[in-house]
């Protein structure tokens, strides 16, 4: 299975020791450049599962980025480009945009739901809690509180 990331999940990932949850799950995780760049700025070494390929369509891109910066419009272009099964991205504008663009995004919630669901974490509470904490990843206490009732945590 392919997917695109966008930095901050495969980040927030990488600041609670649960990266390895990417490669497991779908295989092969693409980024674009600008999302190798943002990632080396604070990560720097980055783990062998993700794969950097430059986008075709640097037009494209400039367009999107009237709206969004450049790691979420070189996402989306390259989930695109790539014929991606998912686009991994948190951020509400960039989401909103993909789907309208006919992606199918995932995010970071969702994925911790797909390695709960597959078994590879025993519970997801806890990597919240971690997320929160250790990532400064923001979940709403109504999306959390439905997010734990799917995982079965309620």
């Amino acid at each position: 299975m392919l997917v695109v990331s966008d930095t901050s999940p495969v980040t927030s990932l990488l600041q609670i020791g649960q990266a390895g949850i990417l490669p497991t799950l779908f295989g092969r995780v693409l980024i674009p450049s600008a999302v190798e760049t943002e990632l080396s700025r604070f990560h720097p070494s980055l783990p062998d599962f993700l794969d950097v390929q430059a986008i075709q369509d640097r037009q494209a891109a400039e367009v999107l980025c009237r709206q969004l910066d450049m790691g979420e419009a070189e996402a989306i272009v390259l989930a695109e480009e790539s014929h991606a099964e998912y686009l991994l991205m948190d951020e509400k504008q960039g989401r909103t945009i993909a789907e309208a663009r006919g992606l199918k995004v995932i995010g970071l919630l969702g994925v911790l739901l797909m390695a709960k669901n597959a078994g590879l974490v025993p519970a997801v509470g806890r990597l919240i809690t971690d997320l929160e904490s250790r990532a400064g990843f923001f979940v709403s206490e109504r999306v959390k509180r439905l997010f734990l009732t799917a995982a079965g945590e309620s």
